[in-house]
């Protein structure tokens, strides 16, 4: 046999073999039949040129050459087990989960990391469960109470928006005039925000969706007034999709928190986009990336 042609395959079987003393073990483990784990084993002795086990009534013993053999092949077969999965995570997806209402805030901030780190891959999933928690993801955003362990990304607060090519209101009262667009099935959003401003209208005419995203499209297509979130709609409001008639929000006591997973299950550059993703609203994507260098 070539000197060149090392038996990788036969070496773990050796190494499984020599943890184990026993070839039925090793042969589930190996998922293979005994037969196959002792040719493999024979392939190796072949190519080394002694043998590795002794056969006794009780067992396999290590030979005393495959004894001296074993410490320095384990650490060398470990090495190269991690140099191929640091190799692979190298090349992995950041698995992220968050609610489609955060959409808004997360796409442009994804797009622009995708920018200036090309080498950072994020496979985003999108959820209707707003307090989902990390489960098999490497990150997740969630909404509600923060959970233990999570990173405040913003607090909600809402205000009245509407599409930019319909004349706003004059005043509070004058929002009876509009259709209202309701972020859930019912319009606790909405009196929230009235209640906050000791204020009472009449709402004739409403639209209810399952997603704040949803009313904040149908309010930028001109069907109405919705009360959204002043950080989600921040690009709407600066690129001129959308208008806020009103200077206050309220505070709904809820937050959108980022969770992320052990730092031994962490893929390469999850503290990267946790970082990218935790920057205060008002810095540009530009500062952020210098803290990345």
């Amino acid at each position: 046999m070539s000197r060149s042609a090392l038996p990788l395959n036969a070496i773990h079987a050796f190494l499984v073999t020599a943890r184990h003393l026993n070839l039925t073990r090793a042969a589930s483990e190996l998922c293979i039949t005994q037969g196959a784990v002792s040719r493999k084993i024979a392939t190796l002795e072949s190519w080394l040129g002694f043998p590795l086990f002794a056969r006794h009534a009780r067992g396999l013993h290590l030979t005393e050459q495959g004894a001296a053999l074993l410490p320095e092949l384990q650490q060398g077969y470990a090495m190269l087990v991690n140099a191929t999965e640091k190799a692979s995570r190298s090349n992995a997806s950041i698995r992220l989960k968050a609610p489609t209402c955060a959409m808004r805030w997360l796409v442009p901030r994804l797009v622009a990391l995708e920018q200036q780190r090309p080498e950072i891959h994020v496979a985003l999933t999108t959820t209707l469960d707003h307090a989902s928690q990390l489960e098999n993801y490497d990150a997740a955003i969630v909404f509600g109470t923060p959970p233990a362990g999570s990173i405040r990304l913003f607090d909600e607060r809402l205000t009245p928006v509407l599409g930019s090519n319909i004349t706003p209101p004059v005043g509070i009262s004058d929002l009876a005039r509009f259709t209202f667009l309701h972020p859930t099935n019912d319009s606790r959003d909405w009196q929230m925000w009235l209640a906050d401003q000791a204020a009472t209208v009449p709402m004739a005419r409403n639209q209810h969706f399952a997603t704040m995203d949803l009313a904040i499209s149908a309010a930028i297509q001109g069907f109405g007034a919705t009360v959204a979130d002043v950080t989600l709609v921040q690009n709407d409001l600066a690129n001129g999709r959308l208008i806020a008639p009103f200077a206050n929000s309220v505070a709904t006591g809820a937050a959108y928190s980022l969770l992320q997973c052990a730092e031994q299950d962490a893929p390469p550059f999850l503290p990267d986009l946790v970082a990218w993703l935790c920057q205060p609203q008002n810095e540009t994507h530009s500062s952020a990336l210098a803290d990345f260098d």
